[in-house]
């Protein structure tokens, strides 16, 4: 009798047991130790300083994709275009964002890239933004690019697209880094020693508005020096891929006047190895998601099929070109 009342016993909490994984869910049952679905590939991209947009718009978009896809993007901070290059040369990212005019001279062995030679190693995913050489300061007096001779003056940090830009911009002028002090450094840090009266000004390539010196603009008063009219047509016929571009009046809390600058433009690159699919994945889940991302930060408003496809110099990455063929758009991938 006590075996028989053991054996009913057993079989009503067997019944129990299995009414507990079966209840809350229509009737299906669940496992709580099963495993996850397999993780895409995990990549890690370089962008620029904290205060750049580089870094802001990258990690929009690594996020973005990463919740959008099976990637898993890893943004880390950098000190911008020829570190990121180097960098994917030497296996640490592999994704980046660069400027189109310091991408071209790396993979193509040209100007600054001339004497250590070409590094070829990375391909196109697509164009992003306007890029623009801002030449920030707070005093007044400098009206023109030769108003900084003898000046200590923030030229980005070494190697960075911006230290290129200043070259550029110089000899535009006559002037080279030796008719003025150069400081190196980050965005933030250049504001911030342009704040503290460090430094006279600070050349600046990135989106506008910048972080940096949308931060300078609540404490200071913010002016941009324009390259006037004789000097632009100096710079843009000794260098071609440039583009003159006008920031806007009020850009800048304070700031009343435009400002006539550069512009070049800010590039998603890949290490040329990475995956088809993954390059694909990338640049589908951004350009089929523009307005969604538009939401997320400023810069996603210029994302365009047009804007990440022409007067790029680099050959695109095979996955992207798939993409864009896809979108009736053709693109390079040789070099």
């Amino acid at each position: 009798m006590k075996r028989k009342l053991i054996a009913i016993l057993l079989a009503a909490l067997l019944v129990l047991a299995l009414a507990a994984c079966s209840g809350g869910d229509g009737g299906k049952t669940t496992n709580p130790t099963a495993a996850p679905a397999p993780a895409g590939e995990k990549l890690t991209m370089g962008t620029g300083g904290e205060s750049g947009t580089y870094y802001a718009f990258g990690g929009v978009l690594a996020n973005y994709i990463g919740q959008n896809s099976d990637l898993s993007i890893n943004v880390v901070s950098t000190g911008g275009t020829a570190a990121n290059i180097t960098g994917i040369h030497n296996g640490l990212y592999d994704l980046a964002t660069v400027q189109s005019d310091v991408s071209t001279y790396a993979y193509f062995g040209t100007n600054s890239f001339a004497e250590n030679g070409a590094i070829n190693d990375f391909r196109v995913l697509g164009a992003l933004y306007a890029e623009t050489v801002q030449i920030v300061t707070c005093d007044a007096s400098l009206t023109s690019v030769a108003d900084l001779k003898g000046k200590s003056v923030c030229v980005g940090d070494v190697g960075s697209g911006t230290y290129f830009n200043t070259v550029d911009v110089l000899a535009a002028y006559d002037m080279t880094l030796d008719d003025i002090t150069p400081v190196y450094q980050s965005f933030g840090d250049s504001t911030e020693s342009i704040k503290d009266g460090k430094i006279d000004a600070a050349f600046i390539c990135a989106g506008a508005p910048t972080n940096a010196v949308v931060d300078l603009a609540t404490s200071k008063s913010v002016y941009l020096i324009s390259i006037d009219e004789e000097h632009m047509a100096k710079l843009l016929d000794a260098c071609p891929w440039y583009a003159s571009l006008t920031i806007p009046a009020g850009t800048y809390s304070g700031f009343d006047q435009d400002a006539v600058t550069i512009t070049v433009k800010a590039t998603l690159v890949a290490k040329a190895s990475l995956s088809d699919d993954a390059a694909y994945k990338i640049v589908s889940t951004i350009f089929n998601n523009t307005e969604a991302i538009a939401g997320l930060h400023g810069k996603g408003a210029e994302l365009s099929l047009s804007f990440a496809t022409e007067g790029i110099a680099v050959p695109f990455h095979p996955g992207a070109a798939r993409y864009f063929a896809e979108k009736g758009i053709t693109v390079s991938t040789a070099g």
